[in-house]
């Protein structure tokens, strides 16, 4: 058993000579993230310096070889050499997660680990909403151990389990929070990534945006309401300009001009017949036309 135990402790300290200054970081996509390469280089000796990246299930990819950004690399415009030899990569990005080793001649080699933590939306029902909290990481470290995700409400209380109006799952390093939609609030949730002392790592908030539900009905018929009333208006007016325009017409025609005052004129013919006049005394006879004039009021 001695010699084994000899070789175990040989192999420990021989990695934690080549792996001085281990770093775990934890961002956010968007933001600019600098790695550090040791404890710290001078410019000349960065000719020397090369930067690894790897990324499960991908092979390892060269990013920085001789001091200088390989620009085949697909993320050759985001990436730049400080003169320290700490590598900055700008707007970071879920795919950045990984493991990054910076090697330098005469140096001690460091690692980097780079956690990204993401919060997503998913909709499942009008009515809920599902919360995507996952922290992207390099699979060689230890899995996220259960309660590793936290969720917590706008006044601080942890979300475990199932609850008033919520669902909460993790999956190895994805914690899942289903929320009910509750009329008239806009509340806000935060997901926390802690350690083994519950220490934060680091956080997002998040506020859900529902697409249904009883909110969404109501908006739904307040607008056919006010389309209703709306058209109800309209029709009432067209109604109202119609009648008003039979009535000028009404009054345009019942009104007459100074051209019209000859077929104003109305004639009547009466004929007068004697008959009863004495039968010695001969009476002529007379047609009478009487003509009615209207004249036109000033």
């Amino acid at each position: 058993m001695t010699p084994l135990l000899l070789i175990f402790t040989f192999v420990y300290h021989f990695e934690a000579g080549i792996c001085e200054g281990l770093n775990n970081l934890y961002h956010r996509p968007g933001h600019d993230v600098t790695l550090p390469c040791g404890s710290g280089s001078s410019p000349h000796t960065c000719s020397s310096t090369t930067w690894f990246f790897n990324r499960e299930p991908f092979p390892t990819i060269i990013e920085v070889a001789k001091g200088n950004v390989i620009q085949s690399s697909d993320r050759a415009a985001r990436l730049r050499l400080n003169t320290d030899c700490s590598l900055l990569i700008n707007s970071i990005t879920a795919e950045d997660a990984g493991r990054y080793v910076c090697r330098q001649s005469g140096q001690s080699e460091a690692r980097v680990y780079l956690n990204i933590l993401t919060v997503s939306q998913s909709s499942h029902r009008d009515d809920e909403a599902t919360l995507n909290c996952s922290l992207w990481r390099y699979k060689e470290l230890s899995p996220c151990k259960k309660n590793s995700i936290l969720w917590l409400d706008e006044t601080g209380t942890k979300l475990v389990g199932e609850g008033d109006g919520y669902n909460v799952i993790q999956t190895k390093c994805v914690s899942v929070l289903t929320v009910k939609s509750q009329r008239g609030s806009n509340r806000r949730y935060t997901c926390q990534i802690v350690d083994e002392d519950n220490k934060v790592q680091i956080q997002a908030d998040y506020t859900p945006v529902f697409t249904g539900g009883t909110d969404h009905l109501y908006i739904i018929i307040g607008s056919v309401v006010g389309v209703v009333v709306v058209v109800v208006v309209i029709t009432a007016v067209l109604i109202k300009c119609r009648r008003r325009a039979t009535a000028t017409e009404g009054v345009q025609k019942a009104t007459h001009t100074p051209d019209e005052a000859e077929s104003s004129l109305t004639y009547v013919t009466v004929n007068h017949d004697h008959q009863r006049a004495p039968p010695k005394k001969k009476v002529k006879e007379e047609n009478v036309t009487y003509s009615t004039i209207k004249t036109q009021e000033k």
